[in-house]
């Protein structure tokens, strides 16, 4: 299996930022970690293992990015304003530096966006912001607004909300959604998003079901047993919606 490692300095991050590309020609996935996670997570935990056969087939290419979750929603001292801020210069990031970087690698036209956990929130919220660069969504056990507070996972903007973080939640900002050129892209493609029964978050994901049903907008929510918030569903759940 090819496998590639690469690193760069970012002008928009202002740092180093590196990512892993597993595999040589097929549809092109773009992969989130889970939070706080790194550019090596999906293959530490056995996903690039699990996706081996497709990979080597040439269906797949993985990049397989590093997250700055520590700079932005999980930056704990700066202000809930410069978290979304620094959050949006990672977007501009994926955008201009990677998404560009894979379409010189590979000009397959098919692009996947896919994340787990967090990684998942990256994963969607990208897609729905941007639906004409992407061809598919695939996102594991998911949290779409990060403003709620459910079980331990608190509210990543301290009770502060801006226009910003409005057009960041997709849970808030697609039922307001108009555009029928996104709109348009959206009916298009295909989306899937998976959870657990038992997870935290599912009416959140229930909700954002009920948002792409309201909008006309097919996609499929496999509801897993379990919390199924693990290395170990991931991996079967790759096998299957990837």
């Amino acid at each position: 299996m090819n496998r590639e490692y690469h690193k760069w300095w970012s002008n928009r991050l202002q740092r180093n930022m590196e990512l892993l590309v597993f595999g040589h020609a097929g549809a092109k996935v773009l992969v989130f970690p889970s939070r706080l996670g790194r550019f090596y997570e999906y293959e530490k935990l056995g996903m690039v293992h699990a996706l081996k056969h497709k990979i080597e087939q040439g269906w797949l290419q993985l990049y397989c990015v590093d997250s700055i979750d520590a700079e932005s929603f999980y930056c704990d001292w700066a202000h809930p304003s410069d978290r979304i801020w620094r959050h949006g210069a990672f977007e501009e990031y994926i955008l201009n530096e990677v998404l560009p970087f894979m379409q010189n690698k590979n000009p397959h036209e098919c692009v996947i966006s896919h994340g787990l956990s967090l990684g998942a929130f990256h994963a969607a919220n990208i897609v729905f912001r941007y639906p004409h660069l992407f061809k598919k969504l695939v996102a594991f056990s998911g949290r779409y607004d990060l403003t709620l507070n459910v079980e331990c996972f608190n509210d990543l903007f301290d009770g502060y909300y801006n226009e910003d973080i409005y057009f960041h939640t997709p849970n808030h900002f697609l039922p307001n959604m108009d555009c029928s050129w996104r709109l348009s892209h959206l009916r298009s493609m295909d989306i899937t998003f998976v959870i657990g029964k038992e997870d935290p978050f599912l009416q959140n994901n229930e909700q954002l079901s009920s948002i792409l049903s309201q909008k006309n907008i097919m996609h499929q929510m496999p509801v897993w047993d379990d919390r199924a918030h693990s290395g170990y569903y991931w991996r079967r759940m790759a096998e299957l919606y990837l």
